[in-house]
């Protein structure tokens, strides 16, 4: 008990000392709330993600996903080649056109739930903790990321940038308040990002995972994300007894919901993301950690589109049969070719 106590305590005074050198760095950034959605952003320059990405480009129109490969253990797969994949589009077998794997630029849509359920905890400080470092795993000048906050709303709070201090510093504008409409959220925020150049792009949201008045589910927000391949990764920071990682973890902690509405979890899932827990100052540096060394690694394969219009569930396989491939779960065919 004087362990688990000692544990929070030492979490807590961790986070504040993070504040204290967040707020000295907020001394010198002001006003990112208010610039415009299309202004340039900070520190661009040539040699910026928009100039150095990987692109695929062909005379038809390609389907591009991204996926991550792991092993048996669960340790990421990193040395594939085109030979070693095999799509397989509503059955059938398609012929990988455009194959990337080498690291890239990366572009991230971090967003912050300031609902009022944030402020309960500490939440909202844990979410800031992991954003610090979601933000000092970026290449400072190669990578990008924009910070946005909903509530009821998507708000942008910090435009696409390549300057990640500056963006340390804008960590300072997001603060609680109102209620929850997190899958409408992603959903917006998977728009905003399916727009920048980068190849290889994903939105990041830091919630408790408590939604209260979206419109849409989580089937609904990743047939939306999954249509243009912008995987979902999402850091709950919750109580050590929600967290099913913790050895304090309650029986109940694991949620659960019908197949056809899903939960977070599920939403990540089918966009080709993952969910990860943070109730400690330990796991939030792991799931920042987590998900900007997953993206690294991705893997970009391109093929031409089903002439049938409509959805089409995709599966993406390697030659390696205990290795499991994650990926969105399919894309609409325009049926025009």
């Amino acid at each position: 008990m004087a362990y688990s106590f000692g544990k929070e305590l030492g979490y807590r005074f961790g986070v504040r000392r993070f504040l204290l050198a967040f707020a000295m760095l907020t001394q010198s950034v002001t006003g990112w709330a208010q610039e415009a959605p299309g202004h340039p952003s900070a520190g661009a320059a040539p040699g910026t993600p928009a100039e150095t990405q990987a692109t695929f480009r062909s005379g038809v129109d390609l389907v591009t996903v991204s996926a991550t490969v792991r092993d048996n253990k669960g340790k990421l797969v990193t040395n594939l080649t085109r030979q070693d994949f095999e799509v397989i589009d509503r059955g059938e077998r398609r012929a990988i056109s455009e194959f990337r794997a080498e690291r890239a630029p990366l572009s991230l849509a971090i967003l912050f739930d300031v609902s009022g359920s944030m402020d309960i905890a500490e939440r909202a400080i844990a979410a800031k903790f992991a954003a610090f470092h979601l933000l000092s795993a970026l290449d400072d000048g190669r990578d990008e990321a924009g910070l946005f906050a909903f509530d009821s709303r998507l708000r942008e709070v910090a435009p696409f940038t390549v300057d990640t201090r500056a963006l340390k510093g804008a960590l300072g504008e997001v603060d609680p308040f109102g209620a929850t409409s997190l899958h409408d959220a992603i959903s917006a925020a998977a728009e905003r990002v399916a727009t920048r150049p980068m190849a290889r792009r994903a939105v990041v949201v830091l919630t408790d995972g408590i939604d209260t008045s979206s419109v849409l589910t989580p089937a609904q927000v990743s047939a939306t994300a999954a249509a243009i391949d912008v995987p979902v990764y999402i850091i709950a920071t919750v109580l050590a007894i929600d967290d099913p990682g913790s050895d304090r973890a309650t029986p109940g902690s694991k949620r659960q919901a019908p197949a056809s509405i899903g939960t977070i979890e599920d939403l990540a899932r089918w966009t080709g993301g993952a969910l990860y827990y943070s109730s400690t100052s330990a796991s939030a540096y792991q799931a920042a950690r987590a998900v900007v060394n997953e993206l690294r690694h991705l893997y970009l394969i391109a093929f031409e589109p089903g002439a049938t219009p409509g959805w089409h569930p995709l599966e993406i396989r390697t030659s390696q049969k205990d290795f499991v491939v994650r990926t969105r779960g399919g894309y609409v065919a325009s049926g025009s070719r």
